[in-house]
């Protein structure tokens, strides 16, 4: 259904595709004081977009489809003068990761939406870490936790038809001009047959602290060595297929490249874009070298929470930061409650996946 979906123009195409992917920020809740309680909670949120794509016991409530990636991340040096966490001086640290496509039903073909995601845990010499959730696409389609709660709830597929309602969908974006940047990439955007060939932004602003204590706002991307061919992916599940067939052949690469901010640039506001003039520095480079299954490797017990960053970075003022930290929490909670409890058949069914 998900595929027949995607065909579909107008506001029913942007629905569908903004829906699914909009959970790779996994939600927005209760945090820092920025929402008044028992207006929006982490748990609310969650539970919309449980609403919206049913609920899988023991998997993610977004990104329910990935797979575990193990490597390495190499640091060259040059991000020292503007950040002074160890994995930004030359060497190497150890990366547990995990390549997803958005939503949280975990049998959605991998053509259901035109966005990757790529999340990994970096740990330093010292036991500290940098999570890190990165998407496929260079735009947020909203600026708040609000928008996006009330972006699904308008999603929320309509009881008899299993479809979200296209009235509603199109007067959330008609009375939300900031969409406009994630839009224009939508009409675009086509599902990649391979995680290895797309690059993977930050999306949201963090800042760098040096070692005089001075903060450098940046964003980031991971850009791969590997190129599109163009091709279509074949079947339903051929992107865990694709990598394990490429690393089979050799290690894949990324470049960790992070782009710096002038003054008055915006790190509040995840819908908007920097000057493509800004300066960028490549920082190091990402090498994975084998695959794990999502069920019993090592990325499994992972939350891949963005607020769990090393001394050296730290968040902006962007309100989703905690908003999705709050929210992976929750769905962190849920699931693994689950797992423990699942059935045996329902725990074969989960493993053979």
């Amino acid at each position: 259904m998900r595929r027949a979906l995607w065909r579909v123009g107008g506001w029913w195409r942007y629905g569908v595709i903004v829906g699914a992917p909009l959970a790779l920020a996994a939600g927005f809740g209760y945090a820092g004081g920025w929402l008044a309680p028992g207006r929006l909670s982490a748990q609310k949120l969650v539970d919309q977009l449980q609403a919206n794509a049913g609920v899988h016991p023991g998997y993610r409530r977004n990104h329910a489809k990935g797979v575990c990636v193990a490597g390495t991340f190499t640091g060259n040096g040059a991000l020292q003068p503007y950040s002074r966490a160890q994995l930004f001086a030359p060497g190497v640290v150890p990366v547990v990761g995990r390549f997803a496509i958005p939503g949280g039903n975990p049998y959605a073909p991998d053509s259901s939406a035109p966005i990757r995601s790529m999340a990994l845990r970096l740990t330093q010499a010292n036991g500290q870490q940098w999570r890190t959730g990165m998407n496929s696409m260079p735009v947020f389609p909203v600026a708040t936790p609000q928008a996006f709660y009330a972006l699904l709830q308008a999603q929320q597929p309509v009881a008899g038809t299993g479809k979200p309602d296209p009235a509603k969908v199109g007067a959330f974006f008609a009375a939300h001009p900031e969409t406009a940047a994630f839009l224009a990439w939508v009409k675009g955007a086509k599902p990649s047959s391979s995680y290895a060939v797309d690059s993977y932004w930050s999306l949201n602003a963090f800042e760098l602290v040096d070692a005089q204590g001075a903060h450098h706002a940046v964003r980031w991307r991971m850009v791969p060595e590997a190129t599109a061919d163009g091709s279509a992916g074949q079947g339903e599940d051929y992107l865990a297929a694709d990598l394990v067939q490429r690393l089979a052949a050799g290690p894949l690469r990324w470049h960790l490249r992070v782009t710096l901010a002038d003054p008055g640039d915006p790190t509040s506001d995840a819908t908007r874009t920097w000057p493509a003039e800004r300066r960028e520095i490549d920082a190091g480079t990402l090498e994975l070298t084998a695959t794990q299954p999502q069920d019993s490797g090592p990325c499994r017990d992972i939350n891949y929470d963005p607020l769990v960053l090393p001394d050296g970075i730290q968040a902006s003022d962007d309100p989703l930061l905690p908003a999705r930290s709050a929210a992976y929490a929750d769905s962190y909670l849920r699931r693994t409650s689950e797992e423990a409890h699942l059935p045996d058949s329902a725990m074969a069914k989960k493993e053979a996946r």
